[in-house]
């Protein structure tokens, strides 16, 4: 068997307050936490929940729940990128799902805005069990930035 290997060096939490992910209700009645936001590169995480299974029989949380947090993530990627300070709103989100999300599992989401346009940022994502081998599910994105709002 093989141990579980962290798939980050997580502080305890970057928004220790939930400020930021409580701006977003739908992200704070999930239970997402946000670790790490700077740079471009944004972690955060979801836990397991009963409230959030899409299947009673496994436990597997619901697709809207790790598609939720892909999205999120990708956006406090393009929002902490620094390069233009503004909002952000999804353009275009495409998921590939590897494996469910299983049972009293937490999942944790690295994105990256790896290109920035005058108005478009890119970025791609990956959604993770706590052991880097479990991949969960990947993403990339287009997003708009608004000017001026934060």
């Amino acid at each position: 068997m093989t141990a579980k290997t962290p798939l980050f060096d997580l502080p305890e939490a970057f928004d220790p307050d939930g400020t930021l992910i409580q701006g977003i209700p739908h992200s704070g009645d999930i239970g997402m936490r946000m670790h790490f936001a700077n740079d471009g590169v944004a972690i955060l995480s979801v836990p397991w929940d009963a409230r959030l299974v899409g299947d009673p029989e496994t436990g597997v949380l619901h697709g809207g729940v790790v598609t939720a947090l892909l999205d999120t993530t990708c956006g406090a990627a393009v929002m902490s990128s620094g390069k233009r300070p503004g909002g952000t709103a999804t353009l275009d989100l495409r998921i590939d799902y590897m494996r469910p999300a299983r049972k009293s599992e937490r999942i944790l989401c690295r994105a990256e805005c790896y290109r920035e346009t005058r108005s478009i940022s890119f970025t791609r994502a990956t959604a993770y069990h706590d052991r880097t081998e479990e991949l969960v599910a990947t993403a990339s994105g287009a997003f708009i930035r608004q000017k001026g709002t934060v």
